[in-house]
């Protein structure tokens, strides 16, 4: 029996050295660190900061756009001669023209049309807002991923016991044997329970490592499952529910922000498509040259000035493609208004679920607890009655699985409890 024990456990230790590496020392991590490293690494967060970034440029563009904006215009025009001051073509003045000149323009209506600029800024929350529910998402996968290891761990604990148990009791069916108190079929029995038991430690092996390959691929920068995660699943006192999280959540909550500021953005959007009724003033200054040498004076003549030009742009028909625009840009307002009170609902929806979710399993608790005590204790008594003749094999095998069912039942329902109420913590912000 010792050879056997001695052989699954060292099964078990070859497998966590293949995924940890043979004299290193695995790197512990709490929730906390794990939820960090996802947020450093995470390539879906990085794609939401460089959007924000985009959009933060937008506005830059947005708001340069509305100010003056000076270029230096330089042009040099020949012209065919025909022994005639202007040349060929009569517009061009001169057979040799030239134009070196500084010119400022200016939309003199943007000082009271900032719809763009606003758009931009509009846009620009959306994108910072999408950072946050990247990150928020990024933290369920995370704690999920996280307890599915430490849970996984507390199974391969019970399991070990499990057959822990499974060994004395098979000792048991062939010391009694010998005794001539039971039948061979019941050390078959306990052999094949114990034989089980042996298996499905190491899947629960498996288990541990596939967990931790997932939650690896998130917390590093380049992948390693050589690590273990800090066990607060037993912790005496479980951590309470959060109070007043609905109006918390509704404050704090991303996807609310987005929508709203979506909305926003939809509004802006309108007063955009609707500039195109308007008119446009374009003012334009040039100073420079303007003359058929290249020389500031020529011939008595002063070739540096400057001059002015007002342009204003009446819009009068377009076959209706402005009230397209127009329309089209209602038409995501009204779809930003919808989305942003689904935002709203769903919202509502996840807070009660969660609480919901957090609550049962916090009242489980307890009765999982107990329940787990009288399985152990129905197992004590059953040898005993197997012992002295009153119970059979199957009942013992029976009883070591209720007690092995009922120790992973208070694993699985205390992360229940802990994944619920990290829910609950990053929908009102504590995550």
């Amino acid at each position: 029996m010792i050879a056997v024990r001695t052989q699954v456990r060292g099964v078990l230790i070859a497998a966590a050295a293949c995924t940890l590496g043979l004299g290193q020392t695995p790197l512990t991590i709490g929730l906390g660190d794990a939820l960090a490293r996802a947020r450093q690494y995470s390539g879906q967060i990085q794609s939401a900061n460089l959007a924000a970034l985009q959009a933060k440029e937008d506005r830059v563009q947005a708001r340069a756009a509305a100010l003056p904006s000076l270029n230096a215009f330089n042009q040099y025009i020949y012209t065919e001669g025909d022994r005639t001051p202007s040349g060929v073509f009569v517009a061009n003045d001169g057979v040799h023209v030239y134009n070196e000149q500084a010119v400022v323009h200016q939309e003199l209506l943007s000082a009271v049309r900032r719809g763009e600029i606003r758009r931009a800024m509009a846009a620009e929350a959306v994108a910072r807002a999408k950072v946050e529910i990247a990150a928020r998402g990024l933290n369920a996968t995370v704690i999920q991923d996280y307890y599915a290891i430490v849970s996984a761990a507390h199974k391969l604990k019970n399991l070990e016991i499990s057959v822990q148990e499974a060994e004395r009791f098979f000792d048991l069916t062939q010391k009694q044997e010998k005794g001539g108190e039971v039948a061979h079929a019941d050390v078959i029995k306990s052999q094949i329970d114990l034989q089980q038991r042996r298996r499905d430690a190491l899947d629960a092996q498996l288990a541990i490592e596939k967990a931790k390959i997932a939650l690896a691929v998130l917390i590093f920068p380049d992948f390693s499952a050589g690590f273990n995660v800090v066990d607060d699943l037993r912790e005496a006192a479980l951590p309470p529910l959060p109070g007043e999280a609905h109006g918390q959540a509704i404050e704090l909550s991303p996807d609310v922000k987005a929508a709203k500021a979506g909305v926003e953005q939809a509004g802006y959007e309108v007063n955009v498509a609707r500039y195109a009724y308007l008119p446009s003033l374009g003012l334009d200054f040039y100073y420079g040259i303007d003359a058929n040498q290249f020389a500031i004076t020529s011939r008595e003549r002063r070739n540096l000035g400057y001059s002015v030009v007002a342009t204003l742009n009446i819009p009068v028909w377009n076959w209706g493609a402005t009230h397209s625009k127009v329309k089209q840009a209602e038409l995501k307002r009204d779809q930003a208004q919808l989305d942003l009170s689904l935002a709203q609902r769903t919202l509502d929806s996840n807070l009660a679920a969660y609480q919901a979710e957090a609550r049962t399993a916090q009242a489980q608790i307890g009765s999982l607890r107990g329940s787990a005590d009288l399985a152990v204790e129905s197992l004590r008594l059953t040898l005993l009655r197997y012992q002295a003749g009153e119970a059979t094999a199957l009942e013992v095998v029976d009883a070591q699985n209720t007690v092995s069912l009922s120790r992973n039942a208070l694993d699985d329902g205390l992360a229940r409890y802990r994944v619920a109420l990290a829910n609950l913590r990053i929908l009102t912000g504590s995550f």
